[in-house]
């Protein structure tokens, strides 16, 4: 029966939901897996094989948050447009969504309205399993969106990181900065910058 749970976790690169458990033996054999150590509850309801699971941070937050995605400073340090490591994972969830969270990792949820939430998420595949993120104009547009709340060196930095980048796509950041309202302050940043 033990090997039955191992294998759930194998094929979940290293996690199990609990509801996954088909009987109480599986549901006893787990509890065994957590009481000599080899499994640790990450929160209620989700567990990580210590041996089986890969560290990778960002895929354990995108798992931890079900239907999350990866915003703000996140979304701004993974893409490398600012040096400013955040001391907790920035996670969007649809407004009215209820999320409980470990005590660690640290995260951060901010509840976003259905248009500002389904603009521009993307699920990036990694060898460790599903990173989902926002894209990176969407981050950007986010940067001048919260201008107010992370200063203007931060919108700066990250403005600046963008168009250096020889990946950008101007035609998309304007494009989500009309559809966010922020197209004339963006322009106004870009011309300082530019």
């Amino acid at each position: 029966m033990q090997n039955g749970i191992i294998q759930i976790f194998k094929a979940q690169k290293g996690y199990l939901q609990s509801r996954q458990l088909n009987s109480r033996a599986q549901q006893y054999h787990l509890k065994k897996l957590v009481d000599q150590g080899d499994v640790v509850m990450v929160k209620r309801g989700l567990y990580k094989h210590v041996q089986l699971a890969v560290d990778n941070d960002w895929v354990e937050v995108c798992r931890i948050v079900p239907n999350g995605y990866l915003c703000l400073f996140s979304a701004w340090y993974f893409y490398e447009l600012t040096t400013h490591v955040p001391a907790s994972y920035y996670m969007a969830i649809p407004n009215k969504a209820k999320i409980v969270l470990p005590a660690y990792p640290p995260v951060k949820i901010y509840y976003w309205s259905s248009e500002y939430y389904s603009l521009g998420n993307e699920n990036l595949k990694s060898n460790e399993g599903i990173i989902s993120i926002y894209n990176i104009e969407k981050s950007v547009c986010d940067a001048i969106r919260f201008r107010n709340k992370v200063g203007k060196e931060m919108t700066s930095e990250v403005l600046k990181s963008y168009l250096k980048r020889t990946d950008r796509n101007i035609d998309v950041l304007l494009k989500y900065s009309r559809l966010l309202r922020i197209e004339k302050i963006l322009n106004q940043h870009m011309e300082v910058l530019l």
